[in-house]
């Protein structure tokens, strides 16, 4: 083999091994979480900072999060990317998508609270009022949240349900996730119906 020919086979090697190389960095980059999931706004510092008006709509559902402010969460991730969204029901997606992400920090609302929105705290702070007569945003079983212990224990009495903490209110909503989504596409499927019929008529 002559020198030229050589050098053609070595520069194609090169080409092989650098495309080789770009083929996996390319698969790296979509392990993971894909990247339609992956949380749209910029990395935050401080995602609480006016959250509702830096993320007004549930990425996963598309509610509106001021008129959902009492049970509307936010989870900030370690490379400070967050998400916020409507409910625990949409946490518990954002959780099960970000699976390579790990939560630095994770806040619920006050439901009890008398100010508008509702003020949003650590959920390690918040007691959770499971399974209570109130209605919540994308579950048929509410997870309400509560700062305080007395006041949580005044709505059981009145509305019924468990105490428990975070987990085991996202444990609940894991749990009742096939129910839930079932239910969330029928309620879509007859709001759809009653707009065509009202755009028929």
């Amino acid at each position: 083999m002559n020198r030229r020919d050589l050098l053609k086979v070595s520069t194609l090697a090169g080409l092989a091994v650098a495309a080789t190389g770009n083929a996996r960095a390319e698969a790296c980059t979509t392990d993971g979480t894909p990247n339609q999931f992956i949380p749209k706004k910029a990395a935050d510092a401080n995602p609480l900072d006016r959250d509702i008006e830096k993320y007004p709509k549930c990425p996963y559902c598309g509610m509106d999060r001021k008129e959902h402010n009492k049970t509307r969460m936010l989870v900030q991730y370690g490379d400070d990317l967050a998400d916020g969204v409507c409910s625990i029901h949409c946490l518990a997606l954002s959780l099960s998508l970000n699976i390579d992400r790990q939560p630095k920090n994770i806040w619920g609302p006050d439901f009890a609270a008398a100010s508008e929105p509702r003020p949003l705290l650590p959920v390690d702070q918040l007691i959770y009022l499971i399974g209570a007569d109130l209605k919540h945003a994308m579950t048929k079983k509410s997870k309400h949240s509560f700062a305080s212990l007395s006041v949580a224990r005044e709505f059981q009495a009145k509305h019924g349900g468990t105490l428990g903490n975070f987990n085991d209110a996202l444990r609940e909503s894991y749990l009742g996730m096939s129910e839930d989504v079932a239910q969330i596409r029928k309620n879509r499927e007859e709001r759809r119906k009653r707009a065509m019929q009202q755009k028929q008529g």
